[in-house]
């Protein structure tokens, strides 16, 4: 049985190992595969493991003894899922690996722009506290998150896992989610216009949909408090991005931590890129070695079960 995986590295930067998916056949790793080199490398393959790579119905007709494919992620885009089911090729996916990290992500985020850490220990060590004539100063206004109203759009599970630290650190809860929920404590339920309204932190956390796509463009961000944060670790086309930056550069919301964009890696002339109080990590937020050890351990439980007759997260 040949294994390729086509681009390992993200998930496997070196601290872990393939070994328990070698056990199941003859693996090949490969840390990245241009376009280019798909079908030279999966040539033969019978499983096949992507992470970004996209494997299109064009592509798929280049593999002919491909039954399986495996997605080393949640969502599973990357793959034509219509023409593998016509191909009767069984796709997997990752469905739950990176709650807690993401969760954690958002509230990097929003504690890098309430409190600007990095900054002011930039400035210690620049020697400004040695110098200066206070036992303190401070560059920014600092936010107390205790007794804000956080929004959440989209609450699965890592929508929760937000609101729960987000009632922890004394917020009031604000969730909108389609479909429409029974009660939860701690969670009031409300429309995305009142949602943007009332919240001073909002956090997305729905999927990529024709639906979603653009859904906070400049008439939603013009719904936001002046004092608003926005925090997306979701999808990057979920957000304007040309909007986003002229509303941040009017000062309305007043930042915004982004852990996708549209386009990744993002060209150079990306609008947020230089956009006011916009603080960009590069889709890192799934990242911590605990998710990725999670995620590979399912990656290789999901390639068992196929091998063994009883597949699990089947997708498509």
């Amino acid at each position: 049985m040949k294994i390729v995986v086509l681009d390992g590295y993200t998930l496997n930067p070196g601290d872990l190992s393939w070994d328990n998916l070698a056990a199941l056949g003859d693996c090949e790793v490969y840390d990245r595969t241009p376009p280019d080199e798909i079908a030279e490398r999966a040539a033969g393959a019978e499983i096949v493991l992507t992470n970004k790579v996209v494997l299109d119905r064009t592509r798929l007709e280049s593999l002919p003894d491909l039954r399986y494919i495996g997605v080393l992620a949640t969502g599973y885009n990357v793959v034509d899922a219509r023409a593998a089911r016509e191909r009767g090729l069984l796709v997997t996916n990752v469905p739950d690996y990176a709650t807690p990290a993401v969760a954690q992500a958002v509230f990097a985020h929003i504690l890098e722009l309430t409190h600007r850490v990095a900054h002011h220990a930039q400035t210690v060590r620049d020697g400004r506290w040695s110098d200066g004539p206070d036992f303190c100063y401070w560059d920014f206004p600092l936010v107390e998150l205790n007794g804000l109203v956080m929004g959440i759009v989209g609450l699965g599970r890592i929508g929760s896992a937000v609101a729960d630290l987000a009632r922890a650190f004394g917020m009031t809860v604000l969730a909108c989610t389609e479909p429409p929920q029974v009660p939860r404590d701690g969670v009031q339920f409300v429309d995305l216009d009142r949602l943007l309204g009332e919240s001073d932190v909002v956090s997305l956390h729905c999927p990529l949909t024709p639906e979603t796509e653009g859904l906070m463009s400049a008439e939603r961000l013009a719904l936001m408090k002046p004092s608003a944060l926005l925090i997306n670790t979701s999808r990057g086309p979920l957000v304007d991005e040309q909007a986003l930056a002229d509303a941040l550069n009017a000062g309305r919301p007043a930042g915004a931590g982004l852990d996708v964009l549209a386009v990744e890696p993002p060209r150079r002339d990306n609008p947020l890129l230089a956009a006011r109080n916009c603080f960009l990590t590069p889709h890192y937020a799934w990242a911590t070695r605990a998710a990725r050890a999670r995620l590979m351990k399912t990656v290789v439980e999901n390639v068992k079960a196929f091998l063994d007759g009883r597949p699990q997260n089947v997708v498509g």
